[in-house]
């Protein structure tokens, strides 16, 4: 189990340039999961899906379909629900905007949690790999490294981490040398500074453990269930991300999500 972290973070250049992604369709394909209520946006997400909100200047939306497109991934399933699912067909049409060569669409039923919404993707998947990122996640640099890495993983899962000041507020890692023991979600006393973030790479193996979960005190299918079920058969890798990640799912976090891309840009190549 390695981690890899990036260096020469020091791109000073906003937007993507799509030019730069490599013309080969690599075997992963991305899964955007971008459904819920996003009761915590009120009254913003009355009227629209919260991940049709804007974020600088762009739709929240694009975010996270960029982050997988600047990685190389070129067919993608975004997973939507809540208000107005037509709107995100009506924004990302066909994809080809964003260099997709498929982009197709489902629809979650109410709020089953994120693995509830990732268990729509199986089709989609096709008994390949995917790389899952969650719709209000944003990113400073991009993720190629940690899928190129994930591709020459024979079998399991891969995870990405990232160090954070307040790690009660997420799942965070128990770590035995280089190794992840386990996942504990918002623990009051955590082990390291490090935290899950909302990007996620799994083999088919994902859909079966999320078919065996059972529902939280919440009520929800929870995707560190998954995660540790990885974790129990020894088939978990990590990488780090560096540079700034956020999510963008409460108002405080979302003005912050849009004065970070405001400032420098999101999904950016670091410099060789």
């Amino acid at each position: 189990m390695t981690s890899r972290r990036l260096t020469g973070l020091d791109i000073l250049s906003q937007g993507i340039d799509y030019s730069s992604i490599h013309d080969k369709e690599g075997a992963v394909k991305g899964v955007v999961l971008a459904g819920g209520l996003g009761t915590r946006l009120y009254p913003l997400t009355k009227i629209t899906n919260k991940h049709l909100l804007p974020v600088y200047n762009k739709p929240m939306i694009n975010y996270p379909v960029e982050c997988l497109v600047k990685a190389g991934i070129k067919d993608i399933l975004i997973v939507t629900g809540g208000n107005d699912p037509g709107h995100f067909l009506k924004l990302l049409g066909n994809g080809k905007a964003f260099g997709l060569n498929h982009i197709n669409y489902a629809y979650q039923e109410g709020e089953g949690g994120i693995a509830d919404a990732l268990s729509l993707a199986e089709d989609h998947a096709d008994g390949g790999p995917i790389c899952v990122v969650l719709g209000d996640n944003i990113v400073e640099y991009s993720i190629r490294f940690a899928v190129e890495d994930y591709e020459k993983q024979p079998e399991g899962a891969r995870i990405m981490l990232k160090r954070v000041q307040d790690p009660t507020r997420f799942g965070v890692p128990t770590f035995e040398g280089d190794r992840i023991v386990r996942i504990e979600e918002k623990p009051k006393a955590p082990s390291t500074d490090f935290a899950v973030i909302g990007i996620y790479m799994y083999d088919a193996t994902v859909f079966e453990f999320i078919r065996g979960l059972t529902p939280s005190a919440r009520g929800e299918l929870e995707i560190t269930d998954v995660n540790n079920r990885y974790i129990e058969q020894g088939k978990m890798c990590w990488s780090v991300l560096e540079g700034w990640w956020t999510d963008a799912g409460t108002f405080d976090s979302l003005l912050r999500a849009s004065n970070l891309v405001a400032q420098g840009g999101a999904n950016k190549e670091p410099q060789q």
